[in-house]
């Protein structure tokens, strides 16, 4: 059996949850600061909202009843506690809240965010304990040049401290540029001070706001990064690869120049473009609910595949591991739909690659270019984003094919520009056969289907109506590897073996 599929069953009933040190259990339980629970009943009671839904990632869970009726004790609303989001914790779980008619949505620690459409939002990032001397200390280290330019970047959960951090920074460092935190359609509660910022050359990405000298570019600045080592933090070095970032870790109190070789982690985002392009069967993959205009990429991203003679499934499947995907070995890619922190996903565990739209979009239209630019937002592909690329549509009076050589296997992929490449308006989507070229080539329209039927094993066949009905009877003890009627371990060799070669 492979590992993929099989744990080991003392592992498993012995799994714990590690907490982090954002709980009240190491801040003296300070819940009220911690939280901020006095601006989250201003923002409940001046909305006179009613029914309010509570989100927790699942390290702060143990604190979220505490806070709950701390809140429901100043505003007499009713919370609701939101954990085990469907996807990641850093989005925000509208649909979740909408199932218990919640008024507003509350969320609590790290967040992606992502603009959100449905509910009116609060995010409260709490606050981590920062060393501030300390952290301008590393910064100095780092930059031992006054006149160095750097923008400063960090993780929300410490927008608390920015503010602090700036002032000792300031009078040494005149080019330094401090971000902003800014969510669309949502209220924020932090305690950095307000930063000028120029209408005219502001940037907004991922969340934050800030100003680059007046005749530069991103280009021309360092990153300096206040967090540990995650997903945002890749997200950043993704996305700005053409800059130089050091970091600085609160919980460890020290700072470094992040060695992470991005072109190497690209040329493996290119491998997987690689993998999409020779794919004639794609699994998209819903990995959020909340994120706004995720329905439009999806819609755009199925446009693109139909365009490039694929076949597109659609799947919603919550949390995305290796065992589910491997339910469906037809598929030979899958696209996740998520938000930009959890699009880079290392799939290097799954037997299928997983792409980002993005990379979907790469493989799929050959009007956009590979420069080494990288977006993980999906809302900048979309019409109006500014990474938007138009995809003509097929001319009707010509039968242009372009071949390519594909980089993994070495045989040629034929694409079709026109539209007697796809299956003509009016046909049904349930034909077998359809016409591909002029040539009277024929090609199976139904791939997944026609892989299930060429399947040794096809599932358990129902035979409805065919199965006689007995009485309920008493089913095994115990857990799956070791069943307590089966002996195992007590010298019964009567007992059925758990594996089959």
């Amino acid at each position: 059996m492979t590992d993929a599929f099989c744990s080991n069953s003392e592992a498993v009933l012995q799994r714990s949850v590690n907490v982090s040190t954002i709980a009240t259990g190491s801040h003296g339980g300070n819940l009220v600061e911690l939280y901020q629970i006095t601006e989250t009943c201003h923002f409940v009671t001046s909305n006179k909202f009613k029914k309010v839904a509570l989100q927790f990632p699942d390290e702060l869970l143990p604190d979220a009843v505490s806070v709950s009726a701390e809140i429901e004790k100043e505003t007499k609303a009713k919370t609701f506690i939101l954990g085990d989001t469907s996807y990641g914790s850093c989005c925000v779980d509208e649909v979740a809240a909408e199932h218990v008619g919640a008024d507003c949505i509350v969320h609590y620690g790290p967040s992606c965010l992502s603009p959100c459409s449905r509910l009116p939002l609060l995010y409260v990032f709490g606050k981590r304990p920062i060393e501030i001397q300390q952290c301008a200390t590393a910064f100095k280290e780092l930059y031992p040049d006054s006149q160095s330019h750097v923008i400063i970047l960090y993780d929300v959960t410490y927008s608390h401290a920015i503010g602090d951090l700036r002032k000792l920074l300031r009078d040494i460092y005149p080019n330094i540029v401090v971000s902003r935190l800014k969510a669309d359609g949502a209220e924020l509660v932090q305690d950095s001070d307000n930063l000028d910022l120029q209408d005219d050359r502001v940037i907004i990405k991922f969340g934050r706001q800030f100003c680059v000298n007046e005749g530069q570019s991103i280009d021309d600045y360092s990153m300096f990064y206040i967090g540990k080592e995650g997903l945002t933090l890749t997200n950043f070095m993704m996305t700005w690869n053409h800059c130089v970032f050091s970091s600085f870790n609160p919980e460890m109190s020290t700072g470094q120049v992040e060695s992470i070789n991005i072109n190497k982690a690209l040329m493996k985002r290119y491998y997987a473009i690689e993998r999409a392009k020779d794919a004639g069967v794609v699994g998209i993959l819903v990995g959020t609910l909340g994120v706004a205009n995720y329905l439009t990429i999806i819609e755009q991203l199925k446009d693109i595949i139909h365009k490039a003679g694929k076949k597109s499934y659609m799947f919603a499947m919550g949390k995305i591991n290796v065992p589910k995907l491997a339910n469906f070995l037809e598929i030979d890619v899958y696209v996740l739909v998520a938000c930009p922190e959890n699009s880079l996903l290392d799939s290097s565990e799954f037997y299928r690659p997983v792409v980002t739209p993005f990379e979907m979009e790469l493989a799929c239209n050959k009007h956009r270019e590979w420069t080494g630019e990288y977006v993980t937002d999906f809302r900048e592909l979309l019409p109006g984003g500014s990474s938007h690329v138009d995809i003509p549509e097929p001319n009707q009076s010509t039968n242009e094919e372009t071949t390519d050589v594909s980089l993994i296997t070495g045989a040629l992929r034929t694409s079709c520009s026109t539209s007697s490449s796809v299956i003509k308006k009016g046909t049904s989507d349930s034909s077998s056969l359809v016409l591909r070229n002029q040539t009277l080539t024929v090609a199976n329209a139904n791939t997944a289907a026609s892989f299930l039927a060429g399947r040794s094993w096809q599932g358990l066949e129902p035979k409805l109506g065919q199965t006689p009905i007995v009485k309920a009877v008493e089913g095994r003890r115990g857990i799956a590897i070791a069943y307590e009627e089966e002996g195992v371990g007590n010298g019964d060799s009567s007992t059925i073996p758990l594996y089959k070669s």
